[in-house]
């Protein structure tokens, strides 16, 4: 013996003494070598006889053996493994071994800590499973095999890899798989049973007490799966796939992510090397973006770069920038982002194909069950169910707390182009009319219970209510969600429809919007929308109509995109065709906005004679539009005059909107004119500061913050809460910086230029407050 130490073939007893002669504990030697403390345990027990050589060389450098020393412990470990195949003996360890590590594996520590503390946790009643599954591109195998590699050291029973060709157009057989399997144990080809369940019964026995690893790649579903994994014992199984396998009961799933813009970066890095990625950093991360962060598109990007050493990166960004040569610029060799896609769209029956191409000419980020099924020309329940099959799948990502779906972005371009392929132009256009259809009579009748001024139905036009009144928005509350997580898909309804032909239409949806544009300031699409519809107008050869969506037109531009100028062309333009029509209504609102537009461009005497001029053009209209028309012109007339240093006059103009909001206004609901009230009282208060008559300001304020706030119009609400804020804050109250500091917060979140205001405020008071 050497120094003690036994020259028996007794693994576990060889291995304890150098641990002892080392003074390590099990814990100490597992923190050093990386085994796990219950892989040493079983070693030293004599319960695992043969760990792998990997395991043995860890182990040897842990404790420090010599050459000489660390041989023979590799001899005494190599006594207990099974023997190799021989020409008509049995199999051995390493027929199944695992794929080669990728060396520029990237990312994915919180997955990989995952599986480590899975592996920790196995024993001899808790064999570990982890389903690795997701969509085409995302790296499963590459991970699988790197952790595999990773956790070696904690099974020394051995590690078996199996592709089990899930995507192929025949998978792996369970009965074929186990024969290859229990082959890789050393069973004779001979010993072997000859159905599944007996080949699995073996399995399973023979698996009962090894500490292995067992990774199953590419599997189809759970019924392939289920008769492979063993039944007891301390093993590991990662198993692979692009389906869910959501039947797999008592299991760890990994969920793989998109990489995150940097660590699609550092994929790229690691590839091409940091030289060519710091010449081009801007490149690169465009680079990173148009490979939408999947792991397989980075690479195919880097390994095209890397065959191309004197290529810069921009070429290759400017290629994959345009979207109909993206997919042919993802290919390097037989790497391609296509061929992954192409794969799994091959596996799916024919309705799903069609709904998956079909979702792909769906508008914005994410799409509805409604706008799948009618793209697909499907009811919404078998919509539904073609979503969570795909979902299940890996090929559509559900949204976490609403029915949604979204694509991943390179995907989305593959089944586009099969709907080029499959459907032509003729099925392609058809669905996207039927689509455009439905969604804009939803969202007319959506907005419509906004509208206080026709009471469920615009004036004139061709509209005929919801298209499916029993599953239509019940109330504001339903219908505000709807228009608000639809916006992308009835704003491209609107444009196709414009496109078209179709100008009734578009000029029944945008003014179903009017009211509700209201509510939802910050929304840049309103130009789009209300320039679609005075384009329609003007089509439809409707100048009366022309004049009131050129008046919206001029409002978006001045509350929607702060555009003062194109404001005023606009209200301009809606001044000329109301003048043409006679229509005074109009013509008192075109004044309005052209003098909202000139007192933006600094031009204040030009915009007080546009608001007076307003102001009379309106008192001699007898309708009830006209008197609300009155009170926004003299709001607006009164604010203007308190800019100007003539807080008095303005504090007398806007008690007049005052007087006629509490006189009433036939045929309008108490509700709406509250609203009017409200905004006079803002202004009132706002007055009355001007003065410094501060105590007086408060009341009014906090009455119109409140009504805004009731009527849920945040759009109102923060300009109000900054002004209550600047009052509380002039009074020395202890409200006044818990105010500020949410009106800072509202402004930002709605994009207004008056939330520099609000950090000015709140910093003056914290300032002040410092120096007391």
């Amino acid at each position: 013996m050497r120094d003690g130490t036994p020259l028996t073939g007794d693994f576990g007893q060889r291995l304890r003494h150098l641990r002892t002669r080392a003074g390590l504990s099990q814990e100490a030697l597992s923190h050093a070598a990386g085994v796990s403390v219950r892989a040493l345990a079983d070693m030293e027990r004599g319960r695992t006889r043969g760990p792998q050589r990997r395991t043995v060389q860890v182990l040897a450098e842990a404790l420090g053996l010599d050459d000489a020393e660390a041989a023979d412990l590799e001899k005494s470990a190599a006594v207990g493994r099974p023997r190799p195949r021989t020409a008509d003996g049995p199999a051995g360890p390493g027929t199944l071994a695992l794929p080669r590590d990728i060396k520029d594996f990237t990312a994915r520590g919180p997955a990989l800590a995952g599986l480590l503390e899975l592996a920790r946790d196995t024993g001899p009643d808790r064999p570990g499973v982890s389903v690795v599954a997701g969509q085409p591109g995302l790296g499963k195998t590459a991970f699988a095999v790197h952790a595999a590699h990773r956790l070696a050291p904690h099974f020394p029973d051995g590690q078996f890899a199996l592709d089990l060709h899930g995507m192929d157009p025949e998978p792996t057989t369970p009965r074929d798989a186990l024969a290859r399997l229990l082959g890789a144990l050393g069973v004779a080809d001979a010993a072997i049973p000859a159905g599944t369940d007996d080949r699995a019964g073996l399995w399973r026995s023979m698996t009962g007490d090894r500490r292995m690893l067992l990774l199953l790649d590419n599997a189809v579903d759970e019924s392939q799966v289920g008769p492979l994994l063993p039944g007891a014992g301390p093993a590991l199984t990662i198993v692979t796939s692009r389906h869910s396998l959501a039947g797999l009961e008592s299991v760890h799933r990994t969920d793989l992510a998109l990489l995150r813009r940097e660590e699609a970066v550092e994929l790229l890095t690691r590839i091409i090397g940091p030289e060519r990625v710091r010449a081009e950093a801007q490149a690169a991360r465009d680079l990173a973006d148009l490979c939408g962060h999947l792991p397989l598109a980075v690479r195919i990007a880097g390994q095209r770069l890397l065959s191309r050493p004197h290529e810069r990166l921009s070429k290759l960004v400017a290629r994959l920038a345009a979207e109909g040569r993206r997919l042919d610029g993802l290919q390097a060799g037989s790497l391609r982002v296509r061929a992954a896609f192409a794969l799994s769209y091959r596996q799916l029956p024919t309705d799903i194909r069609t709904f998956l191409r079909r979702a792909a000419l769906a508008a914005g980020a994410d799409f509805s069950p409604e706008t799948g099924a009618l793209l697909a020309g499907l009811s919404y329940d078998d919509a539904v169910a073609c979503a969570e099959e795909l979902t299940d799948a890996g090929l559509l990502q559900s949204d976490a707390g609403a029915e949604r779906y979204r694509f991943h972005d390179l995907l989305r371009l593959y089944a586009a182009e099969q709907v080029a392929i499959e459907d032509g132009p003729e099925i392609r256009d058809a669905a996207l009319d039927r689509t455009t259809r439905w969604m804009l009579r939803r969202a007319t009748a959506a907005a419509l219970h906004f509208d206080v001024e026709h009471e469920g139905s615009p004036p004139g036009g061709a509209y005929d209510g919801d298209p499916d009144p029993d599953g239509a928005p019940a109330g504001r509350e339903e219908s505000r969600a709807w228009l608000e997580a639809e916006r992308a898909q009835w704003l491209a309804a609107l444009r196709r429809a414009h496109d078209t032909g179709r100008h009734q239409q578009v000029l029944d949806a945008a003014q179903a919007m009017h009211w509700f544009s209201d509510l939802n300031q910050h929304w840049e699409q309103w130009v789009e929308v209300f320039q679609r519809s005075a384009d329609s107008a003007r089509l439809l050869g409707s100048r009366r109509d022309e004049a009131i969506h050129l008046n919206y037109l001029a409002w978006s531009y001045n509350m929607c995109v702060h555009d003062p100028h194109s404001a005023l062309t606009s209200a301009d333009a809606a001044l000329a065709a109301a003048r043409d029509c006679g229509d005074g209504l109009q013509e008192g609102w075109a004044l309005g906005y052209g003098a909202g537009a000139l007192h933006r461009q600094g031009l204040v005497p030009e915009a007080q004679a546009r608001l007076r001029a307003g102001a009379d053009c309106l008192a001699s209209q007898k309708s009830a539009q006209a008197r609300l028309a009155e009170l926004t012109i003299l709001n607006s007339l009164g604010t203007l005059l308190r800019q100007a240093g003539q807080p008095v006059e303005a504090l007398e103009t806007h008690r007049r909107s005052e007087r006629i909001c509490r006189a009433g206004i036939p045929g309008r609901t108490d509700e709406l004119i509250a609203l009017y009230h409200a905004v006079a009282r803002q202004q009132i208060g706002n007055d009355l500061a001007a003065l410094e008559r501060w105590s007086e300001a408060e009341p009014p304020l906090r009455q119109a913050l409140a009504a805004f706030e009731t009527a849920q119009m945040p759009a109102w609400a923060g300009p109000a809460r900054l002004d209550l804020g600047h009052v509380l804050s002039a009074m020395g109250h202890p409200e006044a910086r818990a105010t500020l500091l949410a009106a800072r917060d509202d402004l930002t979140g709605l994009r207004s230029p008056r939330q520099a205001e609000a950090a000015a405020a709140l910093s003056a008071l914290d300032g002040a407050t410092a120096t007391r």
